[in-house]
């Protein structure tokens, strides 16, 4: 990630460095002293209860939310640095909301090739051509001329994918990307989030799919009332939790 006005530090294998943050709205303590490294490829599953400041995490990560305290740097870049260019950031990291986000008024080529040709500056023609490709990928090229009011919850969100991967982002962000889908919709979007974890991207999902966790997560992090409880391996977590809370928390999603 190039940024011409702060020097990037060296991170090793950490892709996300996150140290000591905290996050309050009002009198709500959403993140307390939280701190979290991930590494290049890896992919890290974060769950707990609702309320429990999962999503406030992501967006602080892609600076939707400015943390009050603490540091967060990604990919060598600091964002609560004063002179970081924010949006240079975002580029690399994308990030798949709950509720897909699309402009209802274009369609879904046109969804996926808008943030290429005005952040990547991509032709029309190239913007166009990879955007085909990715919507091939994620399994609905057929869609390309509808717009999202025509597609199920399950295409919307496919879509939503496209459109992140589309900026070819370093890391990719899921915040409870399958919760406004039906059981039968769940599954081909799980899928397409399986494929880009086999495909060695980075990820933080936020989500209760403890099926997607075992499959393709390599860590697990419950967080609850903003503050990290356990963090383990997923095989380590589902076998072993070592928290009494992380266990019945468990226990209570997968039962």
């Amino acid at each position: 990630m190039k940024n011409n006005m702060v020097e990037p530090i060296p991170v090793d294998d950490d892709i996300i460095i996150i140290d000591h943050v905290y996050k309050s709205f009002g009198k709500t303590k959403a993140l307390v002293d939280v701190s979290l490294r991930v590494k290049k490829a890896e992919v890290c599953f974060i769950f707990g209860p609702s309320g429990g400041g999962k999503s406030t995490l992501l967006r602080c990560i892609n600076h939707l939310e400015a943390p009050d305290s603490g540091r967060i740097i990604v990919d060598g870049i600091p964002l609560t640095h004063a002179k970081t260019n924010i949006d240079l950031v975002r580029a690399e990291v994308g990030i798949v909301f709950q509720l897909f986000n699309l402009f209802p008024h274009l369609t879904v080529l046109g969804n996926v090739t808008l943030a290429q040709e005005k952040v990547r500056k991509r032709s029309k023609e190239e913007a166009e051509q990879l955007a085909m490709e990715l919507l091939e990928r994620v399994g609905i090229p057929e869609k390309a001329n509808a717009y999202p009011g025509q597609l199920s919850g399950g295409q919307k969100q496919r879509v939503a994918i496209a459109r992140s991967l589309a900026m070819n982002p370093k890391i990719m962000l899921f915040d409870e990307p399958t919760s406004a889908l039906d059981a039968e919709m769940i599954k081909e979007v799980l899928d397409v989030m399986l494929d880009l974890a086999k495909e060695g991207m980075t990820m933080l999902v936020v989500s209760h799919e403890m099926g997607f966790a075992k499959a393709a997560s390599d860590r697990m992090v419950f967080l609850a009332e903003g503050k990290i409880i356990e963090e383990g391996s997923s095989k380590e977590l589902f076998a072993n939790p070592k928290q009494e809370r992380t266990q019945a928390f468990i226990d209570q999603i997968l039962y």
